[in-house]
């Protein structure tokens, strides 16, 4: 069973950062790929970004240029560095792992998930 803790939340004004961490436990193997979504009530979940194992990234369009996700194998850590933040970008974050496979931005394809920490920018 694979364990992932959310931290790194917060509350900024439109223009500032956040940097999200991604703590992971209880595998016995490194997931095929690691990603970063969100989700608004009503919505669908969104993929933001994700990377596989060799350390290639994909992001959503909506994301790219300012957010740039990195992983630390030997701290088993995803980080999700959010820059130029916007009122838009407010959502509650998930990290997720798809132990098998990549999926990338598809969130059908993960096997496990945090509990989410919420992102909030204020125009």
């Amino acid at each position: 069973q694979v364990q992932l803790v959310e931290s790194g939340g917060g509350s900024v004004q439109s223009g500032g950062s956040l940097r999200l961490s991604c703590a992971a436990s209880g595998h016995t193997r490194r997931p095929g790929c690691m990603g970063w979504f969100r989700h608004l009530p009503g919505k669908e979940r969104e993929g933001v970004a994700a990377i596989n194992s060799a350390g290639s990234a994909i992001y959503a369009s909506s994301v790219k240029g300012r957010f740039t996700i990195s992983q630390d194998n030997a701290k088993n850590t995803l980080y999700l560095q959010m820059n130029n933040l916007k009122p838009e970008d407010t959502a509650m974050y998930y990290c997720a792992a798809d132990i098998l496979g990549c999926s990338w931005l598809d969130p059908r394809g993960y096997d496990y998930w945090g509990q989410g920490t919420q992102v909030t920018v204020s125009s």
